[in-house]
């Protein structure tokens, strides 16, 4: 299934003002602050633009290449998110199902209160329920958002083990209180973790095998999986060794090595070209050429926003944003610090992979880089700069 193209003028893009973006990313490129980057825009079905600068490893004098394969870490997210909605539409769950229905060991979970330095333990008011997992309202969180004691509890527990399987994972999870009761914060938590445990459970597949069942093989997503096979691995594109800012060690997860714990909060390794077909689907309406993996309208659903009312007090859901099932949703023309309509829809991963859908503006975006420490930085420059560049 090949990828749609049309020039960048016939897209309602400015080729002028591309050249400012290419300009911008290849200037942090020569600031040695951004190994390398691929970009690509798409508008009306079709891809207008790519852009490919750079190295692909920076202790290595090779070329970035369009092809190259990217950690995605939590653009791994709206991928699980969708296989969940493709098992609803098969009514083989349902988003008010408790989770202890599928994981027993969640039904006595309890909250963790913070109390000066340490903290107590209070009963869950109601269930975990799969709504909850799909919009970060599950009480879960991440041990890197926030520093009371349930989070070093969970820095303690080793939940990013890759030697362990994710029924493992999620028998390590269960046994930790949650951050909040169920239903009333938004948290960015490892709930998508468990979405991937869950699909495992309800399809009797691996979750790797599942997304390349059920997505990647419809979608003709050759190069995304949960680690890169030997002969594809001079592709990986890698990150600097050092933050070029502050001189700390960078890590992430070594994608050469297959892991027993394929991480659906964060798991994949993905390629451009590979990418954006799930952005052309998600533009689409939940179709690319013959294959539609989800309804127009359950697809609408999921990128409504579901808080409402229920707060968010962390800064990674930006302002002017609410959050749908997957997806960090635009509520507000204004408020957010970057450009976009109402009614887009986004994520990233942590080493500063970025996508965004525009239904408004028919546009569909997506940057792959590996500079974590500078992600916020580059992905805010992209936003602003592909909207300069819209011409009609």
């Amino acid at each position: 299934m090949e990828l749609e193209w049309t020039r960048p003028q016939d897209a309602g893009l400015d080729p002028g003002r591309l050249s400012r973006l290419a300009g911008a990313l290849q200037r942090e490129i020569d600031r040695r602050r951004l190994p390398g980057a691929v970009a690509m825009i798409g508008r009306r079905g079709r891809v207008a633009w790519t852009h490919c600068a750079g190295v692909l490893d920076p202790r290595q004098p090779t070329a970035m290449r369009p092809d190259a394969l990217f950690r995605i870490y939590s653009m791994t997210k709206p991928i699980v998110s969708l296989a969940i909605m493709m098992l609803l539409e098969e009514n083989r769950l349902a988003l008010n199902d408790p989770l202890e229905r599928f994981v027993p060991e969640f039904g006595s979970v309890k909250v963790s209160v913070q109390e000066g330095a340490g903290h107590r333990l209070e009963a869950r008011r109601r269930s975990i329920t799969v709504q909850d997992l799909l919009r970060h309202t599950s009480g879960l969180t991440y041990d890197f958002v926030g520093t009371q004691e349930v989070h070093r509890l969970y820095a303690a527990a080793n939940l990013g083990d890759r030697t362990v399987d994710n029924a493992t994972l999620m028998r390590r999870l269960a046994a930790l209180p949650l951050a909040h009761q169920p239903g009333t914060q938004w948290e960015y938590s490892r709930a998508t973790d468990v979405l991937g445990h869950l699909i495992e459970l309800v399809s009797g597949q691996t979750l790797g095998v599942f997304l390349q069942q059920r997505i990647f093989a419809p979608l003709g997503m050759t190069d995304t999986a949960f680690h890169v096979a030997p002969d594809q691995q001079h592709r990986i594109a890698e990150p600097f060794e050092q933050d070029p800012d502050s001189g700390a060690p960078v890590r992430v997860i070594e994608p050469r090595i297959k892991p027993a714990f394929e991480s659906g909060g964060g798991g994949l390794i993905s390629s451009l070209a590979d990418y954006t077909r799930l952005l052309k689907l998600l533009a689409g309406g939940g179709r690319l050429g013959n294959e539609r993996l989800i309804s127009r309208d359950t697809l609408a659903f999921m990128t409504a926003d579901h808080l409402g009312t229920i707060p968010n007090h962390s800064d990674i859901l930006l302002p002017g944003h609410g959050f749908g099932l997957g997806f960090a949703v635009r509520t507000h023309a204004g408020v957010a610090p970057l450009p976009g309509s109402v009614g887009s829809y986004f994520w990233g991963g942590i080493a500063g992979t970025t996508f965004w859908v525009d239904p408004a503006r028919e546009l569909f975006a997506a940057m792959l880089v590996q500079a974590p420490p500078q992600r916020n930085e580059y992905r805010a420059l992209f936003r602003t700069m592909v909207y300069a560049a819209l011409d009609d």
